[in-house]
């Protein structure tokens, strides 16, 4: 009896989220006549039914290697942000081998020019967008805002919450461990270390980042907890309060945990949210 009550609020807790949220599919983003076809990568937008004009706005980038991963797994992450106030952007991006680092990063900040744009259509307010994004799209979230050659304005992002963060700092990884076919890294990066210093966010931090949130895994990968120090230590000179929040979590729990929405993350990012949107 005590599991079927159980079961019975799970349903009911959902199904609340789900009526709390409006999911609009497919929109495209890419505007050149060279990737704006059919089979280009479009985004979902998950907006709060009952909220007022104006809600923050959350571009969430998935990861998967840069290699793997699609938007509509993380369609309960969308509904749970939209059912607290936050309009929800999750887009797809071409993935490796298909595309590169600079080419994936290109359509996130397109994704992000997109939502300035269209923010108003949504319900969300242009002047108050945050990017967050787990592994590989943590990494991709934070490039496009954070490499000036990508064409962000300067506070175009109120803030960046990277969530168990991969590749901040690519050149020095692929020193170590050149790249190879496997995870189609080789395609991802290019065997050109300039390539891997310009892929790398922590070689653009400076005084105009906006401000990050960082989350890291005490039971991640090796090679995310030390680009997370390194990356940490940087960010240090020009946001010294920076703390992260170590989770005792493995690598892809730190993003599966946002599909329960009475997680305590989503009290954290709002606050985060509220503290810096303009």
């Amino acid at each position: 009896m005590r599991y079927l009550i159980y079961l019975v609020l799970i349903i009911m807790t959902f199904s609340t989220i789900a009526c709390s949220s409006k999911k609009i599919k497919d929109e495209p983003y890419l505007t050149t006549t060279i990737n704006a076809d059919e089979n280009a990568p479009k985004l979902n937008v998950f907006v709060p039914r009952n909220s007022k004009e104006d809600a923050p706005i959350l571009i969430f980038v998935h990861g998967g290697y840069w290699n793997s991963g699609r938007k509509g797994t993380y369609d309960l992450m969308g509904r749970n942000f939209a059912s607290k106030g936050i309009v929800t952007i999750i887009p797809d991006y071409t993935l490796s081998p298909m595309a590169n680092y600079d080419e994936m990063t290109k359509q996130v900040a397109a994704v992000i020019n997109w939502t300035k744009a269209n923010a108003k259509n949504y319900k969300g307010n242009p002047k108050q967008i945050f990017v967050t994004g787990h592994s590989a799209g943590g990494h991709l979230a934070a490039l496009a805002v954070m490499n000036p050659k990508y064409g962000i304005a300067k506070n175009t992002i109120s803030g960046i919450i990277l969530n168990d963060a991969a590749g901040l700092d690519m050149h020095d990884y692929l020193q170590k461990y050149p790249p190879t076919t496997d995870h189609d890294y080789l395609a991802t990066w290019t065997n050109d270390p300039k390539n891997w210093k310009d892929a790398s966010p922590i070689y653009f931090i400076d005084k105009d980042t906006p401000p990050i949130m960082m989350y890291v895994g005490k039971k991640t990968y090796p090679s995310i907890t030390e680009s997370n120090a390194a990356f940490l230590k940087v960010l240090h000179k020009v946001q010294p309060n920076v703390q992260p929040i170590f989770l005792d979590k493995e690598h892809v729990p730190m993003v599966t945990q946002y599909f329960k929405p009475w997680s305590d993350r989503y009290d954290e990012v709002i606050d985060f949210i509220t503290l810096n949107k303009k």
